[in-house]
């Protein structure tokens, strides 16, 4: 799976080898490509984070506003970037892809012959063993990881006795490859001690491992030029800036240690593709800077107008309650509708039980203030609703029955209260009792007597 994930970059690299004939000039052409490649996704990074860093004003007044709520804070910030057309996550996911890329083109300069050429493990072997028969290659004890490099650049060497000998049809897939850039071997590794193995007598000897030995420092110092003029376009706001800072730090360190330790070739893509980052984040900076710059002017417009319509439509209403003509909204709710119509209902029923009570205090001759005789306090039938101060012809005094002077009468407060449905019953069964009374035909007993005289009898013997 993996061989032919790097199949296409192989045979990219090969391609622009074959039409320059350089080696380096074809990483740089390889660099260049994939930068163009990654162009939307890395505009659409970039847009992201200007748009990002725009809002960070935004961002803290939200904070400040929600401290102490970080559920409302998090609801209000993903409100703001849905409002704003930002993936927070955008910003940072395109810009590993070029990792992924690197890995691919390494696999490719450290293998060659089976990466780049696809020769077979058989021919590989072949080829070995026609040049250490020449006498041009020694087998060494330990496999190393650039045997392939070596095998190639000593074909390049004797490519003309190579061709002589047959080998080429026999490999019909090998390829005359010279790994040399500006008098570079971008096939080697840089070494870090140079200095103690050239011949500082010839310039031919320490020349190009000087030249070496700088790409890495040159590759971290491009890759932290880049970041920093990215960070200078977009700045991060105040919680990364900590993790921009180690970023920045880490990144051109990396590119050191992986230009010491691999082919000289990833320290040349490294380098150009700095330089094209570069050129990308300013071309596309002043791009979406006046691009933003006419969105939030659009969108500020349109707010603006919005806020005018509202402040209209608010003078409106207000204009419509003060003459009587407001109209009922047909957008409203349905829950909305649904309130009022309940309350509507209660209000209903509320004048129903009124306009009751009030026929059966008028039944009874009583007015709406006037206390009934069995009223202790606020209780109006504490004594019963039969209660007769008059029924042993003296008066029971009764000093509670007062109604307490309040701005509206208990009367009043039932009322206005809506009944229950315990109280709904208590009503009916004090409506029944009362019509029991207002019939003014006293129920007889068994012996055919009338209640009440029997109640007066029963009441006589008790006494005696």
């Amino acid at each position: 799976m993996w061989a032919t994930i790097i199949k296409p970059f192989a045979w990219l690299l090969l391609r622009f080898y074959e039409w320059t004939g350089n080696y380096g000039v074809a990483v740089i052409l390889f660099a260049l490509v994939v930068n163009l490649i990654l162009l939307p996704f890395m505009a659409k990074s970039k847009k992201s984070m200007m748009r990002t860093s725009r809002i960070q004003p935004k961002l803290k007044e939200l904070q400040k506003k929600h401290e102490g709520n970080p559920q409302k804070l998090n609801e209000e910030t993903a409100k703001l970037y849905r409002e704003e057309h930002i993936n927070p996550m955008s910003g940072c996911l395109w810009s590993l892809i070029p990792f992924p890329i690197l890995i691919a083109l390494y696999s490719v300069i450290q293998k060659p012959l089976t990466r780049m050429l696809y020769l077979t493990t058989d021919q590989v072997t072949t080829l070995t063993n026609y040049l250490v028969k020449m006498g041009w290659y020694t087998i060494p004890a330990k496999a190393g990881s650039y045997d392939q490099i070596t095998l190639l650049q000593q074909v390049h060497s004797h490519w003309a006795d190579v061709v002589s000998s047959g080998l080429t049809s026999q490999i019909t897939a090998l390829k005359d490859i010279d790994f040399s850039f500006l008098g570079l071997n971008l096939g080697t590794t840089p070494k870090w001690n140079f200095f103690t193995t050239v011949d500082w007598g010839t310039t031919s000897s320490w020349l190009p491992a000087l030249g070496l030995f700088l790409i890495p420092f040159i590759s971290a110092f491009l890759s932290w030029l880049s970041m920093q003029i990215s960070n200078m376009a977009s700045p991060p706001d105040p919680q990364t800036q900590a993790q921009m800072k180690t970023m920045n730090l880490m990144m051109p360190l990396m590119s050191v240690w992986i230009c010491f330790v691999m082919p000289a070739a990833l320290g040349i893509y490294w380098i150009a593709n700095s330089v094209f980052g570069m050129a990308r984040d300013y071309s596309m900076t002043k791009y979406y800077m006046k691009k933003l710059d006419q969105e939030d002017a659009v969108r500020a417009a349109q707010r603006s107008q919005r806020d005018k319509d509202l402040e209209a439509k608010r003078i409106e209403t207000e204009k419509l309650k003060a003459e009587g003509r407001t109209e009922t909204n047909s957008n409203t709710s349905k829950k909305r509708l649904q309130a009022k119509e309940k309350q509507s209902d209660e209000e209903r029923r509320a004048a129903a039980e009124k306009a009751e009570r009030e026929a059966r205090r008028a039944r009874r001759g009583q007015s709406a203030g006037e206390a009934p005789a069995s009223q202790v306090g606020s209780r109006r039938y504490a004594r019963g609703r039969a209660f007769d101060p008059e029924r042993f012809g003296v008066e029971e005094e009764a000093p509670e029955n007062v109604i307490p002077e309040v701005d509206a009468p208990e009367d009043a407060a039932e009322e206005d209260a809506p009944l229950t449905d315990e109280t709904a019953e208590t009503a009916d069964a004090a409506e029944a009792e009362v019509t029991d009374e207002e019939a003014g035909e006293p129920e007889e007993t068994e012996e055919g007597e009338p209640e009440e005289e029997a109640d007066e009898s029963d009441e006589e013997e008790s006494e005696k």
